[in-house]
């Protein structure tokens, strides 16, 4: 039986760990032709491998998604190994030193907004360009649960996620009569390397995380893409401007 995204070609940012990955494979699962960008070359291969391994199509795209020229040629190199770009997942961010306003640094300021903000922007800026060309397509972006919720100890990071919910809500309704649908996932908790570095060497915010998960666990890396993928599919076809949390309740609260 085909898969839910059976022959379409898809980008996936940040595809060299964690939940980029998990979507990835997910994604290969359900039929996708996969192009893999991330600024990580080994972890990126270990995905690709992965999907080739199992009967997939993936290649891997070396992309700093803070570059807009380096997201226009990931973009371009998409459409020549595949014809089109019918699903965009940008997942690729960074987390923020955890740390109070006053206390943050005007270079990670703007480190962080350049990866996680403006870095989607320039993303969706290049896909929507390419999906009006072909008629249409899907777009998920990565937001948190701290783009929903104002979220101590990091503002750089939650006003760059809030930043990513606006930008899916305005290109959703500025997009939905061309065909193209746009989205967000808003992960809490999640069991990958980014999370693991926030917490190493404080057990204590690892306890105060895994207390604010209503479900009593980290979310998995899979959940995640498992959504992602439902949104990119032909299913969700009435779903735009939606900031979904996947977040075991915690925004719930």
């Amino acid at each position: 039986m085909a898969g839910r995204l059976q022959g379409k070609a898809a980008l996936i940012t940040g595809g060299a760990s964690g939940i980029g990955r998990a979507a990835a494979i997910v994604f290969a699962r359900e039929g996708a032709k996969l192009a893999i960008a991330d600024i990580k070359p080994q972890g990126a291969e270990v995905t690709v491998d992965s999907i080739r391994q199992t009967g997939g199509e993936a290649i891997f795209v070396r992309c700093d998604v803070s570059s807009d020229e380096q997201v226009r040629g990931a973009i371009d190199t998409v459409v020549k190994t595949y014809g089109r770009l019918d699903c965009a997942f940008n997942n690729a961010g960074i987390i923020a030193p955890i740390g109070k306003l006053a206390d943050e640094t005007e270079e990670w300021f703007e480190r962080t907004i350049a990866v996680n903000l403006k870095g989607v922007w320039s993303c969706m800026r290049h896909e929507i360009r390419q999906m009006l060309k072909q008629g249409g397509g899907a777009i998920v972006n990565t937001a948190s649960a701290a783009g929903l919720v104002g979220s101590g100890g990091s503002a750089a990071y939650t006003a760059a996620k809030h930043g990513v919910v606006g930008l899916t809500k305005a290109a959703a309704v500025e997009y939905a009569r061309s065909g193209i649908r746009v989205n967000a996932v808003c992960p809490g908790v999640i069991d990958t390397p980014l999370v693991e570095q926030m917490v190493a060497d404080r057990p204590k915010l690892a306890t105060i995380l895994l207390a604010a998960e209503p479900i009593g666990r980290k979310g998995r890396p899979e959940e995640i893409g498992e959504a992602v993928a439902w949104l990119c599919s032909d299913a969700a076809s009435f779903v735009t401007g939606w900031p979904m949390a996947v977040d075991g309740g915690l925004v719930s609260q």
